[in-house]
């Protein structure tokens, strides 16, 4: 604790947000003043914090029971000393840290969405081999409404007028936000996240922002956390952003674009080879997403809203086709210089918990590269019009039954987490179903 608490005290830090990740990404913890913090050196937490549902339910009573100790006992918090980032928003000099948990016999927990990123992250290790990553995460500048019946509204920029159409690229629609941005910037920079270039998407108010590639580990921590600094910084200029994968409808919908190579333990992209031509890796790599993605789905589309996102011809991917510089395809190796080579995985939207969107992905590709996958034939076309290839699944149900009766997910990230992830998500599902959309109403109400 001695380089946090320098830290702390280098920064004049009065307050601290002890946090952990939950499935959804929601981060859960306690808030607290510095010098309690550093005397407790460490919090606790009930486990089942980790299994609540995005409305605030937990599973029902036979399925926790099996998830969670009859005595509801706690987790031990530790904090990781290299994940301490400025609240740049709060009033007082406060830190978010974020922490690990552990069994109170010191075993990491099983359950938590960090930990299965460093458990995947030591198969690598293992191997000698090191992930690079960089996420590009989209989303929408909304109207503030509360009244969740209301479709979601562009909001009204500097020239006093919402957008009306889609601005692809465009540098005056981004503009329209330049206060805005400014703070999203000036936060990063103070929080250490390694943000990049700003987009305007083709979406109206649309918006990305790509990461600077990296570890692992820290860009999921940096991906987790920038989703609060965005929320944070519209609020404060009096609009919204949302992460929904589809938000308004007929709009494009909002992904996390996964960008991702592998050094060996010289530092040599090995998805390259001397010569500059494309590896063996390369290829298992592609067969490893394309075999085993399908069965850890719901880690890249957690969501019932997620799936209206899949629709062939609007920038989004149907299918685990792949192909170089093909956006049509759900796996894209970019046009660059062989020392840059690397896969684009376009499956995950940005509703994704980004731990759990960086463990699916890297493991599948782990396991094609150890198990030698080869990949299917290379799409030079439209992968919208590819037949051969399997399709994504529809819905939330058929992902999440895929998951469940996966034997390598549970042997990969242990039976208790895809049963846990597996009976959160169907209760959200239950609970999704039991309301009536204003679809149904406006047309079947009066005609059936």
């Amino acid at each position: 604790m001695k380089k946090l608490a320098a830290w702390l005290k280098e920064h004049n830090i009065t307050e601290v947000e002890a946090v952990i990740s939950d499935f959804t990404g929601i981060a859960r913890g306690k808030i607290m003043p510095s010098s309690k913090f550093l005397a407790e050196a460490g919090i606790r937490l009930p486990e089942s914090v980790l299994i609540q549902e995005v409305t605030g339910d937990y599973v029902d009573d036979s399925v926790y029971d099996d998830l969670i100790s009859n005595t509801e006992m706690d987790m031990v918090l530790k904090p990781d000393q290299n994940a301490i980032h400025r609240v740049t928003w709060a009033l007082e000099a406060t830190a978010l840290v974020i922490h690990d948990c552990y069994s109170k016999e010191g075993e990491p927990v099983e359950m938590a969405p960090r930990n299965l990123l460093k458990k995947v992250l030591a198969l690598y290790s293992e191997k000698g081999w090191t992930p690079v990553v960089a996420p590009e995460l989209e989303f929408y500048l909304t109207r503030t409404s509360d009244n969740p019946d209301y479709p979601l509204q562009p909001p009204v920029g500097r020239s006093g007028r919402p957008e009306s159409g889609r601005q692809s690229y465009s540098i005056d629609a981004a503009n329209e936000y330049d206060p805005l941005f400014e703070d999203v910037y000036d936060w990063c920079e103070a929080q250490g996240l390694d943000i990049d270039t700003l987009i305007h998407e083709e979406g109206a108010a649309q918006m990305e922002i790509n990461f600077r590639h990296g570890d692992a580990l820290s860009l999921a921590d940096q991906v987790f956390i920038f989703k609060r600094t965005v929320r944070e910084a519209a609020l404060k200029h009096g609009i919204n952003a949302t992460f929904i994968a589809k938000p308004i409808s007929h709009q494009p919908g909002s992904s996390m674009h996964l960008h991702q190579s592998i050094l060996d333990d010289k530092g040599n992209n090995i998805f390259t080879l001397r010569n500059g031509n494309d590896s063996k890796m390369l290829h298992h790599y592609v067969g490893g997403l394309q075999k085993y993605l399908l069965e850890a789905m719901p880690l890249f589309a957690p969501n019932v809203n997620s799936y209206r996102r899949f629709l062939s011809y609007t920038s989004a991917p149907v299918n685990l086709a792949w192909g170089i510089d093909n956006r049509t395809a759900g796996l894209r190796i970019p046009d660059s210089t062989p020392e840059n080579r690397r896969i684009e995985n376009r499956i995950a939207g940005a509703d994704v918990n980004p731990y759990l969107a960086f463990v699916g992905s890297l493991l599948c590709g782990y396991l094609g590269m150890v198990e030698e996958i080869e990949p299917s034939r290379m799409i030079t076309g439209s992968a919208y019009d590819e037949s051969s290839i399997e399709r994504l699944p529809l819905n939330l149900e058929e992902a999440l039954e895929r998951m469940e009766n996966s034997d390598i997910m549970k042997q990969a990230l242990g039976s208790q987490f895809v049963k846990a992830f597996v009976e959160v998500k169907r209760a959200e599902h239950q609970n999704f179903k039991q309301v009536i959309s204003s679809w149904e109403r406006e047309y079947l109400q009066l005609t059936v």
